[in-house]
């Protein structure tokens, strides 16, 4: 089934049940008003929002309305814990070629990860506010997971049946404020701001066979002002499974209901080309990757980072060529949503 959550003024919003090709909606209110709800009593509750979305989908349901991803904040506005991993280890490898840094071997096994802030979601429409163009502001096209109860030592086997829905993300990143925070030992803060998601989450069997050991099997789309810059496959090159990302959180402690877990920016290895210089045909799913790959190939980067007035789109089709959970579109303004109308940068 398809759930979102709607704007009603309140912090957490009001939870809808989504039809499966993203037209109607209705609300859930008689069986649970927030995400959160539904997810901490999951057993109970699923089945009958699983009763309503075959309604839905049938047409007979009574009061549905014409679905608007407008009217989206994310599927969870807040959360209990939003963890972000870094799955897709191509991406670390490209980046520290980039800076002549080699990558350790400790890498391959276990796998990174940051604790980022929960507090405040943004919806998949919601502009992206920053006070400075010169942080460098970049996107990052990821998909997560949302859990249910995990216990400490969980298997990654284990850990992968705890995974309650799927949506995409929006892991917005400052690469200017990056190499500070890192140099202090200390992780991640102010680089990381508000993350977004899509306009739905989704149950695993809504993706069918592409949803296969802990991986999905469809191909991530990013637009930048417009122009396809990734056409990046989701699975192939994932080296650590949602089950292994859970499991590395579930090392220390117990894993709530309602945590998210990002894959981290979705990526694909290189190809060798006609010429014997290495090409990324597939595209990125953040500008620091393109970047990497151009100081890689050309000595130092040319691409510039977002500035206000940018778009962004995300998105994800399933093997019928639907949209799976809707699109992220998001335009990067100023504090005050300032972004003068030709102050875009050419992706």
């Amino acid at each position: 089934m398809k759930l979102a959550t709607y704007r009603d003024g309140s912090r957490d919003g009001q939870l809808v049940v989504v039809s499966r090709d993203l037209q109607s909606a209705h609300y859930a209110t008689h069986i649970a008003t927030r995400l959160q709800q539904a997810l901490d009593d999951w057993n109970f509750v699923a089945p009958q929002l699983q009763d309503l979305y075959e309604t839905l989908n049938s047409g007979k349901a009574r009061h549905a309305f014409p679905f608007d991803p407008a009217q989206c904040m994310a599927p969870l506005p807040r959360a209990y814990q939003w963890a972000d991993g870094s799955a897709y280890i191509n991406h670390v490898e490209l980046v520290r070629q980039a800076r002549n840094a080699e990558v350790p071997k400790t890498f391959y096994e276990d796998p990174l990860m940051y604790q980022g802030g929960s507090d405040d979601f943004l919806g998949p429409r919601e502009q992206a506010k920053f006070p400075s163009e010169e942080w460098g502001i970049d996107f990052e096209a990821e998909i997560a997971v949302v859990t249910a109860d995990v216990p400490m030592g969980a298997t990654p086997d284990e850990a992968l049946d705890g995974v309650r829905l799927l949506m995409l993300a929006n892991d917005w990143s400052l690469r200017n404020l990056i190499p500070n925070e890192l140099a202090k030992g200390f992780g991640f803060f102010q680089s990381k701001p508000a993350t977004a998601f899509s306009p739905v989450a989704v149950t695993p069997d809504e993706l069918g066979d592409t949803w296969e050991g802990g991986r999905v099997n469809l191909v991530l789309q990013s637009n930048w002002n417009g122009r396809k810059v990734g056409l990046c496959d989701a699975g192939p090159d994932m080296t650590f499974h949602f089950g292994q990302l859970i499991a590395h959180i579930c090392k220390t402690r117990n894993v709530r209901a309602g945590t998210v877990v990002g894959s981290g920016t979705v990526s694909n290895r290189g190809v060798e080309g006609a010429k014997g210089r290495m090409e990324w045909p597939k595209g990125y799913s953040c500008i620091a990757e393109k970047r990497a790959i151009e100081t890689i190939q050309d000595g130092k980067p040319s691409t510039e980072f977002m500035r206000f007035g940018d778009t962004i789109r995300i998105e994800m089709k399933g093997q019928d060529g639907q949209s799976v959970f809707g699109a992220i579109e998001q335009r990067v303004v100023g504090p005050k949503g300032e972004a003068p109308a030709d102050n875009v940068t050419p992706a």
